[in-house]
């Protein structure tokens, strides 16, 4: 049976980790992280306080802090049930999205994003609604003859000032920093973290999150961002 896309890139990155580099400032050494669930098993969050931007926000801020955490962090592939928040995540089906694709990494408005390989920007967008990215950049990337995408969304807006596509990008550069509740889709502050091999004609976005029943539809076109965060 051939090697998938999916893994042909995973074994990449294991075999050339030491040239991986940062997406956030995180020095294992030091920086200790939250592993959010924000599944329905999840008793500690209601859907009141989900619901509330602000009081969301000081509940992620308070957990991080009562957990001398610098980020928190979780998501790929998580069944979430606090996409019930937006209508962006209702589908003209029965059936909602409620599938997280990529990882999201929590922490203070204004943190900084970096490009963790020589890329170039493919697109960016505002994607601006309720619940939704908010500032957005996809980065498209070639290691070792395979071609892939990172999203990166939860942006603040001066994230997408100076761009356009198919700017050169440097590993470790500076590329954005996280957005406030008020510019980066009314969530609290955190990044988005998606790769994925097909960006299936879209520009400036792609779903982050998907129905359960698509599951196996996204999963080989959206590899694990945990490969390059190594968290």
């Amino acid at each position: 049976m051939p090697i998938n896309e999916a893994q042909q890139l995973a074994n990449l990155l294991q075999k050339h980790a030491q040239e991986i580099g940062k997406v956030v400032d995180y020095d294992p050494q030091k920086d200790r992280l939250f592993p959010f669930d924000f599944t329905a098993s999840n008793k500690t969050l209601n859907e009141e306080t989900v619901a509330d931007t602000s009081a969301f926000s000081a509940w992620v801020t308070k957990t991080l802090q009562q957990n001398n955490c610098r980020y928190g962090i979780g998501g790929y592939f998580e069944n979430r049930t606090l996409y019930s928040r937006s209508a962006h995540f209702n589908t003209s089906s029965d059936e909602p999205r409620r599938l997280h694709l990529g990882v999201d990494i929590w922490a203070e408005a204004g943190t900084p994003v970096y490009s963790p390989f020589k890329g170039k920007i493919h697109s960016f967008k505002n994607n601006d609604n309720f619940g939704d990215y908010g500032p957005t950049i996809i980065l498209e990337y070639f290691f070792y003859g395979i071609k892939f995408y990172a999203l990166f969304g939860h942006l603040n807006r001066e994230s997408l000032e100076g761009l356009y596509p198919g700017k050169t990008v440097q590993q470790n550069q500076k590329l954005a920093e996280f957005g406030t509740e008020a510019e980066n889709g009314n969530w609290p502050p955190h990044l988005h973290f998606q790769l994925m091999f097909d960006l299936e004609g879209n520009e400036g976005d792609y779903p982050g999150v998907c129905r359960l029943s698509d599951r196996e539809k996204y999963q080989p076109n959206i590899p694990d961002p945990n490969l390059i965060l190594r968290f």
